[in-house]
């Protein structure tokens, strides 16, 4: 077993924190040591299994002081993970042991065998962290239980992986307002970069270190927050210095790359439909609602437009219906992957926070999924929109999985991996993992008065899962 970096330091123990200091009241952002400052080690999540690691991340934080968001100030300590196989009748062994302390600790143990249950424990200054959340306390989940079993991958070859992600809101100044202010929305710091880039920045790395190995990255849709010509040719150049556009990177449009009205839009097309409504974001990336196929190396991958004009819900014209119904028709059994931004089954719709009118709007839901049923080759739609990691259930017979990703910009900070074999595939949810990145999303966990994770993390079976079906006839990356 072996971490994604090598550890500065291995131990076989920790000693217990220090003596309490009496120190009260607020500090504004940042990051202190514990100096035996009382502390807690909390938020332990189990956010990633795959059929050979494990991630495991915490934070550790004071008891008595605050920031100025009112949150418990962050507090650096020392990082460790204790793993053992379930049946072995030893404790837990120290795997990761890092020095350099550290508020948000990230742990990932490699090397472990598919199909197998562990026992893990996670420590910082000799106290064990423990779950937070209602999701993370639940009996039986692995938080909880202090026991992970990883997963048993596919048949056959691995043949590609592909990044699944959404809701960059590049441009963005202020995160988790819903309108008028309210509830009171989280900043970056001052000096440091705006955390739409922070947290793109760190995707884009993950992606091309080997232990992810990305070869084709998804963005569906909301790449912007207000569409601007400014912000969207930022992201266009940041996603081109990670590849090419219809190559490696496909993106989608989101409500929030919709078309906008102003004077600061003045300089891009406008819509014939709409003429006061200019498409800044259009001009950059592509059309609106344009169906958009591409091909790799027989795996079909359709983007899907499904913004309105204005508003937050979703909508397929029907000339961009007919679109996907004849690109369906004219080869109905071919692996195909669908993403556009908005949820798409009645689930999605009763279940998000905004109410089934957040979502792709019923008529166009139905005609799609009943597309999909007349279409076997179609196995996963992913969407964004919902900030939130889910699968829920389709509306008719369609053999497809209907796959809500984590936002990129905020917590839970990360993106999928779908990893295409053979005989199936896997789907593992990852955090970032760069420092400023992990600062931000335990920052952003303090949205919506603190539920922003309990809505958001979505189940260890959501985030990780594998989905057996035949795929033998791609071609390999």
């Amino acid at each position: 077993m072996h971490c994604c970096r090598p550890p500065r330091r291995r131990v076989l123990g920790l000693l217990a924190a220090a003596a309490v200091l009496p120190v009260l009241g607020s500090a504004r952002g940042g990051v202190a040591h514990a100096a035996g400052e009382p502390m807690w080690a909390r938020d332990l999540e189990v956010v990633t299994i795959t059929d050979t690691s494990v991630i495991v991340t915490w934070a550790t934080v004071s008891a008595v002081r605050v920031d100025d968001h009112g949150m418990p100030l962050p507090l650096a300590a020392d990082t460790e993970l204790r793993l053992a196989p379930a049946d072995s009748p030893t404790a837990p062994r120290v795997v990761i042991h890092e020095d350099v302390p550290t508020p948000f600790h990230y742990a990932e143990v490699h090397g472990l065998e598919p199909g197998r249950e562990y026992r893990f424990e996670a420590y910082s200054n000799g106290l064990r962290a423990a779950p937070t959340l209602l999701a993370t306390g639940r009996p039986g989940v692995p938080e909880s239980t202090g026991r992970v079993t990883t997963l048993v991958p596919p048949p056959g070859r691995l043949l590609r992986t592909i990044a699944l992600s959404n809701d960059v809101h590049y441009g963005e100044e202020f995160s988790g307002i819903v309108a008028a202010g309210l509830p009171p929305g989280f900043r970056q710091d001052p000096g440091l970069l705006p955390y739409p880039e922070v947290m793109l920045t760190a995707m884009l790395a993950d992606l091309r270190a080997a232990d992810r190995d990305a070869d084709h990255l998804v963005v569906a849709g909301d790449l912007t927050d207000e569409a601007s010509a400014q912000d969207s040719t930022a992201v266009r150049a940041m996603l081109d210095g990670w590849g090419g556009a219809g190559t490696d990177y496909f993106v989608s449009r989101g409500n929030h790359d919709r078309p906008h009205v102003g004077a600061a839009y003045a300089g891009c097309s406008v819509l014939p439909s709409a003429r006061d409504h200019h498409d800044c974001w259009g001009d950059v990336f592509a059309p609106r609602q344009v169906m958009r196929s591409f091909d790799l190396g027989g795996l079909r991958l359709l983007s899907v437009d499904t913004t309105a004009v204005d508003g937050s819900g979703g909508v397929v014209e029907p000339a961009q219906m007919a679109q996907i119904r004849d690109s369906l028709r004219a080869d109905p059994d071919r692996p195909t992957l669908v993403f556009g931004h908005h949820p798409v089954t009645a689930e999605a719709g009763l279940t998000n926070v905004a109410g089934p009118s957040f979502v792709l709007n019923q008529p166009d839901s139905r005609q799609l999924q009943d597309l999909y049923a007349r279409a076997p080759g179609v196995f996963l739609h992913h969407a964004g929109h919902t900030h939130r990691n889910r699968r829920t259930r389709p509306d008719t017979a369609a053999a497809v999985e209907f796959l809500e990703v984590g936002a990129v910009k905020e917590y839970p900070g990360g993106y999928s991996l779908l990893r295409v074999y053979e005989g199936g595939y896997t789907v593992n949810f990852y955090k970032t993992r760069a420092d400023d990145a992990r600062r931000w999303s335990q920052r952003s966990r303090g949205e919506f008065l603190g539920q922003m994770p309990e809505y958001t993390l979505g189940t260890a079976e959501d985030r990780n899962h594998v989905v057996l079906r035949d795929l033998t006839g791609l071609v390999a990356a």
